[in-house]
């Protein structure tokens, strides 16, 4: 696969001198703008990416880029602090390269002219879901946010069936989630927020926020430590992206169910965008066109867990990831114009503080 990515970008290359030479035939008087062009055209030696995705995907990916390409590529994890930093270095970016998080939160970081216009060739194929209409991000990976419990301890008939039950008596200190840290669980409460506000009215979502508290034992600030309170017993439910879910079952052994919420589950889009006056935009470029293409979303799919926006890219995934749930219905753009003073109320006026356990 390397090796195939070299020899389309020496490709492309070659084809892009030939159009040159061929332009100076016709119009010799091109040829300043013919030099300025391929100047441009030349891949800086080193790229930085900004990330939230985990150091051995984004060793992976970024191996086989460098492999390809020759650009020396650094990637820092920035967990839940991607976002701020990219806005904090608006006025001297010092990375070139976005790569993780939802899609409400490149709706924001778009609004406050964080991104540059890019244009891969695999976007032509990408659904307009998952896709910024006028080419500021896009999305490579689709992640679904859902319930699952402990079956040793509940029973499918005691379990619940949707968001909405897990306010339920029955349910008081069983459950266990991330805390604030998590990106998943953040678009999670802020997908809820959305739903509640559109059937009942805003404060009626506090409300159920401020039950489902009461109902939780513990917010973890890692995500292997929650899900040893619930291997353990500790807890019965809990929320988490499904890949987690999946790798927790298959590969560990945990007595873990998937609840396909009546109402839908929150479909996270994890996304990849060019940063607004990267150092090295060239190498921006070639990188967002590598790491999105259909050969890199299936090998991220196979070696990873991680599901692909690309249907040529998913018809080559594992069998679990064509499986299909129903999806919360969710205006993104209200929630991106809304998670920041949303996320703020909750985790200062409904988490209980003194249920968040650190690693």
């Amino acid at each position: 696969m390397k090796k195939k990515w070299l020899s389309m970008l020496l490709a492309a290359m070659l084809v892009f001198c030939l159009a040159a030479c061929g332009n100076e035939a016709e119009d010799p008087g091109t040829e300043e703008q013919d030099q300025e062009q391929a100047e441009e055209e030349v891949l800086e030696d080193t790229l930085v990416v900004y990330s939230t995705h985990s150091e051995e995907m984004l060793e992976a990916i970024c191996s086989a880029f460098t492999e390809a390409t020759g650009v020396e590529t650094e990637y820092i994890n920035l967990r839940g602090e991607l976002a701020d930093r990219v806005r904090s270095e608006k006025e001297n970016p010092q990375a070139d390269i976005m790569f993780g998080g939802d899609t409400a939160t490149y709706m924001q970081l778009k609004s406050e002219d964080c991104f540059d216009v890019a244009e891969p060739e695999w976007g032509e194929a990408l659904s307009d879901a998952y896709k910024d209409s006028e080419g500021y991000w896009f999305g490579t990976i689709k992640t679904p946010v859902m319930m699952f419990y402990n079956s040793e301890l509940l029973s499918a008939e005691d379990a619940p069936a949707d968001w909405s039950d897990l306010t339920g008596s029955e349910y008081q200190n069983l459950i266990v989630t991330r805390d604030s840290l998590s990106s998943s669980m953040r678009s999670a409460i802020c997908g809820l927020i959305y739903s509640i506000s559109e059937q009942e009215g805003e404060e009626a979502a506090w409300e159920y926020l401020q039950q489902l508290d009461a109902n939780t034992k513990n917010y973890y600030n890692s995500g292997s430590m929650m899900y040893q309170a619930v291997g353990l017993g500790e807890a019965a439910i809990s929320v988490a992206v499904l890949s987690d879910i999946v790798a927790n079952r298959d590969n560990n052994g945990m007595p873990l169910e998937i609840i396909d919420a009546a109402s839908g589950s929150v479909i996270l889009t994890d996304c990849i965008a060019k940063i607004k006056n990267a150092p090295h935009p060239n190498a921006a470029e070639a990188f967002l066109e590598f790491a999105g293409s259909a050969e890199i979303q299936a090998m991220v799919a196979n070696d990873f867990n991680r599901t692909p926006t690309l249907d040529e890219a998913l018809a080559d995934s594992p069998e679990w990831m064509q499986s299909e749930y129903r999806a919360m219905e969710l205006d993104w753009a209200v929630i991106s114009e809304n998670q920041s003073d949303w996320l703020e109320r909750w985790e200062t006026d409904i988490i209980d503080s003194g249920k968040t356990i650190s690693s």
